[in-house]
């Protein structure tokens, strides 16, 4: 069975048919939503702008936060650490084969 849903999203003004899977209709529906809210604070805020200019401000705003959430689950130091320590008990189990093999 084809688990797609035929949807229009209104973001800015402008309406845009996707064809999704329905697990992630609340998600796109929500996204569209917080994009629109954005642009109408923009749109109240800034009466000498245009909706393209709303649009770029409020991208420019989802991406910054992005970043400032990828940037907190950088999991590389652990990654690092896990090496490191994985090492470390490698090197301790090598060296007490050695020493039960010397008994």
């Amino acid at each position: 069975m084809d688990d797609k849903l035929s949807i229009r999203v209104n973001v800015a003004e402008r309406f845009y048919p996707l064809k999704i899977a329905r697990a992630d209709e609340e998600k796109i529906r929500k996204a569209a939503r917080l994009i629109n809210e954005k642009v109408l604070q923009y749109k109240q805020r800034y009466t000498d702008k245009d909706l393209q200019d709303f649009l770029a401000m409020a991208a420019l705003q989802f991406v910054i936060r992005l970043i400032e959430c990828e940037e907190k689950t950088d999991v590389v130091p652990f990654w690092e650490q896990l090496r490191d320590l994985e090492q470390e008990l490698g090197e301790y189990i090598q060296g007490k084969k050695k020493s039960n093999s010397v008994l």
